[in-house]
């Protein structure tokens, strides 16, 4: 406890200076010892630790992982990393080998998350990636407090059901890979719709007065929702005093819009009526937001590693990359720390010890 100060002495003014202690690797020498039978000759020998094969300790594995994850390390700058600040020497052929290791032991925790996202509301998108020579797509599912990822060589359907096969609500672009999607499971996303809108106007012709309206619409909607996301505007008085205005002027418009002299517009419009539903799930159903923004944010990390790397060059590459992001981005949601779930979860499935969860803890009820 702090001594009180006299009477006439200030308080002294602090100044802290943050320093980094030098970093030595930890060496740890195993000797196993061969013992030769007297009787038969057959020379016996312990069996090392299976944590220990490969010379490199979780923590190293962890840290690679990490450094490639969430830093968008390439193997050569991760090498060059691990010598100059940890005074580890890790060549880029065994950042690869530490690389698939790490793949092979996230399978149960992505296999995990993967079984979450079935059953809760989630935002789901897809960019293009590279794998080898093929054109591959990385496919991506927010939810609350976890994320997953998946590569796979296919931008249709099936890799959707893949990665959510389950019935929940998700929130989604107006890809055709989602239109199988009933208007009770979609929710199409209004900050594309703006993006639409504004394309009507920028085009110059019959559009500007029905894009003009829509695009208003869409400000009004979103505005009042961001009130119901911060607390100052309740659900219930969102649906009964601005919900139903905002529904009828966008179907009015959407009305006028599909007999368009502008093919564009017109075609926007007759989608829009068709999807009907769809655009406002959002207000029926708790945990579902109208925007798909938090997908998006999600696979920019992904597209900036995509743009230095150029994608990955196997399949074994591609499993390591949607299992660390996986992990990455939701150790960030959670506020977990990525680094120390790795270097528990590395060496657990090789020590047939229990796995770490990255599933989120329920919310305890007040």
């Amino acid at each position: 406890m702090r001594p009180p100060a006299r009477r006439g002495q200030l308080e002294p003014l602090r100044h802290q200076v943050l320093e980094l202690p030098p970093v030595r690797p930890q060496v740890t020498e195993y000797r196993r010892h061969r013992v030769t039978c007297p009787s038969c000759g057959r020379i016996t020998c312990p069996v090392l630790p299976p944590d220990r094969r490969g010379g490199y300790g979780p923590r190293v594995q962890a840290t690679c992982a990490l450094l490639t994850g969430a830093y968008r390390l390439g193997k050569r700058g991760v090498s060059r990393v691990m010598g100059d600040l940890f005074g580890v020497p890790v060549s880029p052929g065994a950042v690869c080998a530490l690389q698939h290791r790490a793949a092979d032991a996230l399978e149960p925790t992505a296999t995990a998350v993967h079984a979450h996202l079935t059953g809760t509301p989630a935002n789901v998108d897809e960019t293009g990636w590279r794998e080898g020579r093929n054109r591959a797509w990385l496919w991506t599912a927010v939810a609350d407090r976890v994320t997953g990822f998946v590569i796979r060589r296919s931008r249709s359907r099936k890799v959707l059901d893949e990665l959510i096969p389950g019935p929940p609500v998700l929130t989604t672009d107006r890809y055709s890979a989602y239109d199988h999607l009933k208007p009770d499971r979609r929710q199409v996303c209004w900050a594309h719709l703006r993006r639409d809108f504004q394309a009507m106007i920028d085009r110059g012709n019959d559009g500007p007065p029905i894009g003009t309206t829509l695009l208003a619409s869409a400000d009004a909607l979103l505005g009042a929702w961001a009130r119901v996301r911060d607390g100052t505007l309740s659900r219930a008085r969102f649906v009964s005093h601005h919900l139903g205005g905002v529904r009828a002027a966008v179907y009015a418009q959407l009305g006028r819009g599909r007999t368009c002299a502008c093919a564009t517009t017109a075609r926007v419009c007759r989608e829009l009526l068709r999807l009907g539903g769809a655009l406002y799930t959002f207000a029926r159903v708790e945990g579902v937001e109208p925007t798909n923004n938090a997908a998006e944010r999600a696979l920019r990390h992904a597209v900036c590693w995509r743009k230095t790397s150029y994608g990955t060059d196997s399949e074994r590459g591609s499993r390591f990359v949607e299992r660390v992001l996986t992990v990455v981005a939701s150790c960030q949601q959670q506020g977990r720390n990525a680094l120390a779930f790795l270097t528990d979860a590395i060496p657990a499935v090789r020590n047939s010890t229990p796995v770490p969860s990255l599933l989120p803890a329920p919310i305890a009820n007040p």
